[in-house]
């Protein structure tokens, strides 16, 4: 495995390609009929995305599998990935209907309803959340680790501290004056609880005790937050075309954002202390840790 020295750009590249492969077979081809869905599926699935949290999830089950003796990825790992890159399109999908964001853009591309009608595009969320579980289900490891990485995710996609309550106070929180609360609230649910439980579930997959998913929940934990905290930077400085969706909607939207609580320079500082405290979590993991450490870098210095 590799050093603490890692060419994060070769690592995210990998996970990509090995995310794009399960997911080009995990996907119905748009000749399936009825054709107009899985034409939209793969609209938005294949639109770019950086497939930031099924690299994650690949490289927390790696770092397991090295602290443990093992070396490279458990079999199968990429499938756990694509499950969860299909839950996030989802989420994208939806929270771009002109019923929430309303949103014409994403990855640089029309977003799914503007391409392909609302009704469509409804639909195609729901697809691939179904398709997600079903893909979860058919995951090649052993039955007791599949049946808790479920129960993980679905518990992290729900409305009790999960992606759909934070969506939820999200919309609720707009044109009002954000608190430190709300907005912890919202980033930690919203963001947050899918990238935890990206590394979380990967862990499991490959084997984790008790005591590594207890330090990878950590770790999650501050780096999702990190993560949210970046993105609020970059809608504030970044333009359209950089960030491969609309910029500004923040502020258009009065959302509850990191900066607008605490400031930009606070914000920045904030979001290096978080990825400061989540690789403190991995101390125990040693150079096992390091691609996992690299990637969380890369969720702070990213420019879009």
């Amino acid at each position: 495995m590799m050093g603490m020295s890692v060419d994060v750009k070769s690592l995210i590249r990998e996970g990509v390609e090995r995310t794009d492969r399960a997911l080009e077979r995990l996907l119905p081809p748009v000749a399936q009929v009825p054709a107009s869905i899985h034409g939209a599926m793969r609209h938005s699935v294949f639109a770019g995305g950086k497939r930031l949290r099924p690299i994650l999830a690949m490289e927390a089950a790696r770092t397991i599998r090295t602290a443990h003796g093992a070396s490279g990825f458990p079999p199968g790992i990429e499938d756990l990935g694509a499950a969860i890159e299909m839950l996030h399109t989802y989420s994208l999908i939806h929270d771009d209907l002109p019923a929430l964001d309303n949103d014409d853009l994403r990855r640089g591309k029309p977003t799914c309803h503007v391409a392909f009608g609302e009704a469509i595009a409804i639909l195609a969320g729901d697809a691939l959340q179904t398709l997600a579980y079903q893909t979860l289900a058919a995951m090649p490891c052993p039955a007791d680790r599949a049946v808790k990485i479920v129960g993980l995710i679905a518990d992290a996609t729900g409305t009790v501290e999960g992606m759909i309550g934070g969506q939820v106070l999200d919309l609720e929180g707009e044109h009002t004056k954000p608190t430190a609360e709300m907005v912890q609230a919202i980033h930690r649910a919203k963001t947050g609880a899918l990238i935890r439980v990206s590394i979380v579930a990967g862990g499991v997959y490959a084997g984790a005790d008790a005591e590594d998913q207890k330090r990878l929940t950590e770790f999650g934990s501050k780096a999702g937050l990190a993560f949210q905290i970046v993105d609020d930077i970059l809608d504030l400085t970044q333009d359209s075309e950089h960030l491969g969706k609309t910029a500004g909607k923040d502020v258009a939207s009065d959302k509850a954002t990191w900066p607008a609580v605490f400031g930009m320079e606070a914000s920045r500082r904030d979001a290096n202390r978080l990825i400061a405290e989540a690789f403190a979590a991995l101390e125990p993991c040693g150079d096992a840790a390091a691609g996992l450490k690299a990637l969380a870098r890369y969720l702070v210095e990213r420019t879009n």
